[in-house]
């Protein structure tokens, strides 16, 4: 999984592996792949938005913070 891809990439791979997996013509070693592939991209888009979350969190702090000292 590249540093560099976006989570919306990400999404868009995810979807496109969950296709081909649905789609049931590919070979048990190709579904292997596919679903390690989609564990990872699933895994990255976890800790994409668990980092968004973190930040978000930071910012409703200071501005809470920034509010009160008001």
């Amino acid at each position: 999984m590249s540093k560099e891809m976006t989570y919306e990439q990400a999404m868009t791979r995810l979807e496109e592996i969950v296709a081909q997996l649905e789609g049931g013509k590919c070979s048990l070693d190709e579904s292997m792949k596919l679903f390690e592939e989609g564990a990872k991209t699933a895994d990255f888009c976890r800790k994409a938005l668990a980092e968004a979350e973190q930040k978000i969190q930071k910012l409703q702090t200071k501005t809470a913070e920034d509010s009160a000292e008001e």
